[in-house]
Order: structure tokens, then sequence, then C-alpha cells
């Protein structure tokens, strides 16, 4: 039986096909042993979630997963970023931005239910393919599989607790002062960073409209931030901290 999971790229959807019984290359078993799951497996564990998996390279802007399809497959990032998001009528929102090792809406693979949000890729992706059954039949089957699992799913769930509780505590002014210091953390504390996606895209993760996160942007001009495109130069690391303030800590405490 072939496994045909079909991808659109704008207009153009692409169907891969590969028999269950065909091993993958030797250099995508070494890039698909950096996912954490599979690190934590036994290996014959490994050996058959990667039977039937796929490890593609994927364009910017691929659709993945569509809101209400089903969850054939669990797909882990293993370069690249992905924008889970979900759309009502005419409205589109992102809900979060996953990067390397992260797994998209693991909680409906095993579940056995349609995805809850939509997923594609934000810039050049690989991502790891694995089928819905065979996690599932891993998770019961394999300890250490179902407990790096569990931690995966308790950690995208704190996630998203933290950005709800971000979105109705904080002023937008405050969540765009947050979102700075933990990126400058993230990115070695060189004060200066650049925004690793489209600006409408971090505004709809900070729960603002674009015209709103400008208007931010330029208020903190005062707490010496500067903006010239996509890069970001924070020039009183300490004002910006401070006006982050609790919320700072909530992350903190969260992590």
């Amino acid at each position: 039986m072939l496994i045909k999971p079909s991808l659109d790229i704008g207009d153009v959807v692409l169907t891969f096909e590969r028999a269950p019984e065909i091993s993958m290359r030797m250099e995508e078993r070494a890039e698909a042993a950096q996912c954490a799951f599979l690190a934590a497996c036994r290996p014959e564990t490994a050996e058959f979630l990667l039977q039937g998996a796929f490890l593609q390279r994927f364009p910017a802007h691929t659709q993945l997963t569509r809101e209400g399809e089903r969850a054939d497959f669990l797909y882990v990032v293993l370069g690249g970023a992905v924008e889970l998001y979900a759309s009502w009528r005419d409205r589109e929102t992102t809900v979060v931005v996953l990067g390397p090792n992260d797994g998209v809406i693991d909680a409906s693979v095993v579940l056995d239910q349609p995805y809850p949000q939509s997923a594609r890729t934000l810039e050049a992706s690989r991502i790891l393919m694995v089928p819905s059954k065979s996690v599932r039949h891993a998770l019961e089957d394999d300890g250490g599989f179902a407990a790096a699992f569990t931690r995966e799913i308790a950690r995208s769930y704190s996630q998203m607790a933290q950005e709800l509780k971000n979105q109705k505590l904080r002023t937008s002014l405050e969540r765009l002062a947050n979102w700075l210091v933990q990126r400058d953390r993230e990115t070695g504390e060189t004060r200066r960073l650049v925004i690793p996606f489209e600006k409408k895209i971090l505004a709809a993760r900070l729960g603002m409209a674009p015209e709103v996160l400008s208007r931010s942007f330029a208020a903190l001009a005062k707490f010496g931030v500067r903006v010239d495109g996509a890069q970001v130069t924070i020039r009183d690391l300490p004002a910006l901290e401070d006006l982050a303030g609790a919320e700072k800590r909530m992350v903190e405490e969260a992590s």
C-alpha cells in the first residue's frame, strides 16, 4: 500500500509516494535521528517508526495540513519554521510558530482526531512525517517514547497557556517588549536581532493588528528600540526589561 500525502504550494498540489517497506536513505535516517522522540525510544521502535516515514524538504509557504483534515501524519520540524494558524470566515490568525524538534499538533495524532489548526512552512523547512498509526502503536509499546511524547505535549500546552495569559493580561506594548527580550535571549543576547518572519505573523502571534504592532514599535523608541525592516536594535535593555516586567517573570516561571 502506498502512502500518498498531498501538499499545496500555492496553486500546485504535490503528491509524494513511498511504499512502507522502502527504507529511508542513510543520510535521511541520520537527520531523522536528531528528533528527540526517536532518541528517547528503543532502537527497534525507532526502526518501526521510520519504516513508513518520510523526510521531505519543502519550500516556504507550503501547506502541510488544513484545519478539519484527518491527522494521518505526525509532522516534526527538523529545520526551518512552521506556522500553525486558524481561520474563521474572512479572518485568519497565527496560533504559534514552531521550530526545530517541535511536533505539529501532537494531540490530534494521539486522539486520532482532525487537526484543530492549519499548518504551513514559513521558510524552507525539513519535515519528518511519521504515520499517525505508527505513533499510536509506539506510544503503547515503548515507555521511553511515550514519556518523550508526553513531555512534548505538556510543553506545547504550557506554551499555549502562557500565550493566552500574555494576551489576556498584558498590553500590546508589554507583549511586544517581552517578545523582544525573550528573542534577544534566544539569539545570544547581542541586543541585535532579526524578526524571523513577516511582521503580520508576529502581530497575529502577539494578538494584535498589524497597525497596532507598528504603533507599538514606534512607542518602544523611547525605550531604546530601533527598527529597520526586520532588523531590531535594543539600545537600552534594562529599560525594555523593566517595561516587560511582570510578564518576563511569568515566562521564566513557566519555563
